[in-house]
């Protein structure tokens, strides 16, 4: 019953050690440029030696990237997922884990239930999906816009589903997003900080405790 975390956007080497330290499970680098929390792959490359030396799973979190920047993400970084965050399809999402040879995300954004049959078509491709809240009108970013959606939609989806619940979580709606959810995974960026793209270290402490305590009340609640 113990949720999996992932703390994406990191990157400095205190974030990724608190993460570590915290118990966290994924470390997300973010490879676009429009974001705040855009890291050059020579940066993401240190940081990731450092998250591994520590036990982080590394993530390359990329949208709609082209073959000659994957190559060089993949072959300087050596990520253990990549992330697909765009609007990659599933025959790119395929080709992607052949030529890599690496576990895929792929990131759905998500309003309505209607929004959910979107995945039909990468189940048995997709290693897992990530579900983040639509962006608002008006952004650029296809994540990390602090916002969510109505995790009781979740509560459709099929049991044997591997995915991680994203879009606007904080310390102080994680334990009502897994509750309502029932989500084995949580994805957590701008929650976690102070400005955009600057990772808090007590925020994340913060987030990280939320998580451990909803999964104390959720092993309790299925041992009843």
């Amino acid at each position: 019953m113990k949720a999996m975390i992932k703390i994406c956007g990191l990157s400095t080497p205190e974030a990724v050690d608190r993460a570590a330290e915290l118990g966290a499970d994924m470390a997300g680098f973010i490879f676009f440029e429009k974001s705040p929390r855009h890291v050059a792959v020579s940066t993401a490359t240190g940081l990731a030696q450092q998250a591994r030396r520590r036990g982080l799973k590394t993530v390359a979190v990329t949208v709609d990237m082209d073959d000659a920047g994957l190559d060089e993400i993949v072959a300087q970084m050596k990520p253990d997922w990549l992330q697909l965050h765009g609007g990659e399809s599933p025959g790119r999402a395929a080709e992607l884990k052949a030529r890599f040879g690496l576990p895929v995300m792929k990131a759905f954004a998500i309003r309505e239930a209607a929004d959910l049959a979107r995945i039909a078509p990468y189940q048995g491709i997709a290693d897992r999906f990530l579900f983040d809240a639509k962006p608002p009108k008006g952004s650029d970013l296809p994540g990390g816009n602090g916002v969510s959606f109505d995790w009781r939609l979740l509560a459709k989806l099929d049991e044997a589903a591997s995915y991680m619940l994203s879009g606007g979580l904080t310390k102080d709606n994680i334990g009502e997003a897994l509750a309502i959810s029932g989500a084995p995974g949580v994805d957590v960026s701008s929650g976690v900080e102070s400005a955009p793209g600057i990772k808090d270290l007590s925020m994340m402490d913060g987030f990280v405790q939320a998580v451990r305590d909803a999964d104390k009340i959720r092993s309790q609640e299925y041992v009843k």
